[in-house]
């Protein structure tokens, strides 16, 4: 057994908007009564977890998703983990976006008046920092794509990366090691 230690992505549960694909980044909006039993159903997949770090987005439906899958208590929220700052773009669908911008792409083009993929490269980087600091496993509370661009940047990727990576709402990831520290792995995804 690996004595690496892991650090646990799990996404927050659905929220209106999520569930309607809306483009939902800075709008601190809640959880469906369905966002709050998928959190309640990770809290399963977390049972033996005992981390000594957990992060969340200060966002209620990251903070929320924390309490209901039992970490509440021990949260530290860290604004570098709020979701993309869509700008002019929040509360959008891609298909509404590419009604006016065809080839639009999130993780290449960034977003109007929002943030462009490098900025939250940077945010999700200081994470990095502070997760491959730990001595023992590490829990973190967040969104979607704020995820999937912390995960490529674990790996050494570029942020436009993370288009690759698919995130469902209340999932649980693992991000770890393979031998040793200086080969970063993903371990699960999406799970």
């Amino acid at each position: 057994m690996s004595t690496l230690p892991r650090v646990y992505l799990v996404r927050h549960g659905e929220t209106a908007w999520s569930q309607t694909h809306r483009h939902t980044g800075l709008t601190d909006i809640a959880l469906t009564d369905n966002g709050e039993r998928e959190a309640r159903s990770a809290a399963t997949r977390l049972t033996d977890l005992a981390p000594v770090l957990v992060l969340g987005s200060p966002l209620q439906r990251a903070t929320r998703t924390a309490e209901l899958a039992g970490f509440g208590a021990a949260l530290h929220t860290d604004a570098d983990l709020v979701e993309w700052d869509y700008g002019d773009y929040e509360g959008l669908t891609t298909a509404q976006i590419r009604q006016t911008r065809p080839s639009w792409d999130l993780f290449r083009d960034g977003c109007p008046g929002g943030e462009l993929p490098e900025a939250i490269g940077r945010r999700a980087d200081r994470v990095v920092d502070r997760l491959r600091a730990c001595d023992g496993d590490a829990l973190v509370f967040a969104h979607g794509h704020l995820l999937r661009v912390l995960a490529v940047r674990w790996l050494g990727l570029p942020p436009g990366y993370g288009r690759y990576l698919v995130l469902s709402t209340a999932t649980v990831s693992v991000l770890g090691y393979e031998h040793g520290r200086d080969e970063p792995a993903l371990l699960r995804w999406n799970d």
